[in-house]
């Protein structure tokens, strides 16, 4: 296995230096470092067409993992494309500058080196799949599809139904709680996720594809503890106070759930 993916991670990696480096240089001139959200977004559809290009496989497995890489990759990317361009930098990349004063400019090219590791890390439910050559669909593939599709229509909705709430001057300084956001107070960081569980199912009709149980863990992980939940919450409850507060108590975090 490792003689498979060696080859396909190396080509990824060549290909990731290059694509975060000229965005590196494009944050460099537009002073905007939100940008490689969306390149973070779209470099997985980038690394699934690699991949595709370079293994020879099971056709109509490697076409149901490009197409579902690439629809969900770009369709997120997008999103953040439109929701970035034309607006202020992102405050998380605001205070990172600050932090990091007159070493920015080299300290930004290392975080955004670490994302495109972070990227090719989470390509590996991908590389299995592309490699694995059994003439037929598994019932994990088929489940972990399905599974797919419910997740990406969850995160589209969620997504729609915030920028709804947004665009209504009416909802100034008020807190999003209809539609999915009734029941979660992400529930565009758990579909997010749950796609993440959908690569994985997929990859475990693959040899060691129990292994990339380890991407939705990560994932799991940072939109839990790190860039997701965690900075989210902490600045609404800067900006909004105690009614996000009472939105806190009544409305699950993550996990779809009843009101309490």
């Amino acid at each position: 296995m490792i003689n498979e993916l060696f080859p396909l991670f190396a080509v990824g990696a060549f290909a990731l230096l290059i694509l975060f480096t000229i965005t590196w240089l494009v944050q460099l001139r537009t002073k905007n470092a939100a940008i490689v959200d969306t390149v973070w977004s779209a470099s997985f559809p980038v690394l699934a067409m690699i991949y595709f290009i370079l293994v020879k496989g099971y056709a109509l497995r490697q076409l149901l993992v490009l197409t579902i890489v690439c629809v969900w990759g770009f369709r997120l990317a997008g999103y953040l494309y439109l929701r970035t361009i034309g607006q202020p930098e992102d405050a998380r990349y605001t205070a990172l500058r600050k932090q990091w004063g007159d070493h920015q400019n080299l300290l930004m090219l290392r975080f955004y080196y670490f994302q495109a590791f972070f990227a090719l890390l989470l390509s590996l439910p991908f590389a299995l799949v592309m490699i694995n050559t059994t003439p037929a669909l598994g019932r994990y593939e088929i489940g972990g599809s399905v599974l797919w599709l419910i997740a990406v229509i969850g995160e589209s909705v969620s997504d729609y139904q915030l920028k709804r709430f947004k665009e209504n001057p009416a909802n100034k300084g008020k807190i999003c709680d209809w539609g999915l956001w009734h029941y979660s107070r992400h529930p565009n960081y758990f579909f997010e996720w749950l796609v993440w569980v959908s690569y994985f199912v997929i990859a475990l009709n693959s040899a060691w594809g129990i292994i990339s149980i380890l991407c939705p863990a990560i994932m799991y992980y940072v939109l839990t503890r790190i860039t997701g939940i965690a900075y989210t919450e902490e600045h609404m409850l800067k900006t909004r106070g105690e009614i996000f507060r009472n939105y806190q108590q009544s409305t699950s975090a993550f996990f779809p759930w009843f009101k309490k």
